[in-house]
């Protein structure tokens, strides 16, 4: 039987064709049974691409490459899917998310779309790339921390398409820190001094003076914000002096209002209260005596309202808390932390009970997490002072 040849007589191989206008074709089915066509408009390496066409490698290279793949169990059509196309398959697999979680979604969906690197086919994507990535997004002017995040969802991604054999290596796979430096502001938590110093202040204070009793009460519970703006009438027991957390109230230009449950069931928690935090909600109680009702999913009776007789969000507590600073550090000399936010004061309060000795496991509970690791390596921050005294207490 005559084997077929080329233009330029060379003997094909099975699967090899060239076409009328010259380029070849390798036909192949895949490791699904399916058939497959790759083209070039090289044989071998050593040809020359014709004028006018984009230069690409052989057909014979790219033979090699798909019979590696094919002997490797790789999906060589999988791994043809953009990187926008392979993060749309892992969100939609991972569909019972948070709100918030879906619009940060959507919004590296933009960023990827944007990008040469959302239209990249995957099994092309070098981990030099996801660095120049990283780079371009910083040059974009996204924070530090949200590029982490960011790269942790690709990484994920990624993950999942060499689970699904469609590509080898993951080019995720660096540490962000080696590409740029971690200018994130560091979490410090308030010291003693400096806690006194603050509700002094506010208490003199015309502007501040009305937000001292969530102060008080941040900085003895540990509550995340949102869980603060959430509390109702319902979940204070002063009778056994208990708070119960249950859910957490937030708001979004989309949808405005709505509850959501703590992240994990960790979340869902009750925390005695001390006398300071107990007085300050009695205080929060009388001080919401008459306004008017606002019911959100079914919750109401909010202790914490804004001057239109609205439930507080954690955005209006975070302006609050930069005008606080600021106009705190003018007139004391140690300033407060420069990433001064809501939850410093949950930061504060972990670290107070972690160095007073609590148990980790029970501090683990109220913080509400869902492992000890958070609680004692995120969140309780230990100084000089505190190791030196602490040496000295059990040393003694």
């Amino acid at each position: 039987m005559e084997k077929r040849r080329d233009s330029k007589n060379r003997i094909l191989k099975t699967g090899e064709s060239q076409r009328k206008d010259g380029r070849y074709t390798y036909k192949y089915t895949d490791a699904l049974g399916k058939v497959q066509f790759v083209y070039a408009w090289k044989l071998v390496p050593t040809d020359r691409t014709p004028a006018g066409k984009r230069d690409d490698i052989s057909l014979r290279e790219k033979e090699k490459e798909i019979q590696k793949d094919l002997a490797d169990g790789i999906d060589t059509a999988g791994k043809k899917m953009t990187v926008c196309e392979l993060y749309e398959k892992q969100t939609r697999q991972r569909g019972n998310v948070r709100h918030n979680t879906t619009q940060g979604r959507k919004r590296l969906m933009k960023l990827l779309e944007a990008d040469k690197l959302g239209s990249c086919p995957i099994d092309s994507v070098k981990p030099s790339d996801a660095k120049e990535w990283a780079l371009r997004m910083k040059e974009k002017g996204l924070s530090y921390k949200t590029i982490s995040n960011d790269k942790r969802s690709l990484k994920a991604a990624f993950y999942t398409a060499v689970q699904d054999d469609c590509i080898r290596k993951n080019p995720f796979e660096f540490q962000l820190n080696t590409v740029m430096k971690d200018d994130t502001e560091p979490k410090v938590p308030l010291t003693k001094e400096q806690e006194e110093s603050l509700l002094s202040f506010m208490q003199s204070d015309s502007v501040y003076q009305k937000y001292r009793d969530e102060v008080i009460i941040l900085l003895g519970t540990g509550l995340r914000i949102s869980e603060l703006c959430g509390l109702t009438e319902a979940d204070i027991d002063f009778e056994n002096r208990i708070i119960t957390v249950d859910h957490q109230l937030l708001k979004s230009a989309e949808t405005g209002y709505y509850i959501e449950k703590p992240k994990t069931q960790s979340g869902i928690r009750q925390i005695p209260m001390n006398e300071k935090v107990y007085e300050a909600l009695g205080r929060a109680l009388e001080n919401r005596n008459g306004a008017k009702e606002t019911i959100i999913d079914g919750y109401s009776s909010f202790l914490f309202l804004n001057r239109d007789g609205c439930p507080k969000t954690n955005v209006g507590y975070a302006t609050m808390f930069r005008g606080l600073a600021k106009k705190y550090n003018k007139c004391h000399e140690e300033a407060l932390p420069k990433a001064m936010t809501p939850h410093t004061l949950r930061h504060t309060f972990c670290t107070n009970l972690a160095n007073a000795g609590m148990n980790p496991k029970a501090l683990q509970y109220i913080m509400g997490h869902t492992n000890i690791t958070m609680t004692l390596g995120y969140y309780a921050h230990a100084t000089f002072d505190t190791a030196k005294a602490e040496m000295e207490r059990l040393m003694a």
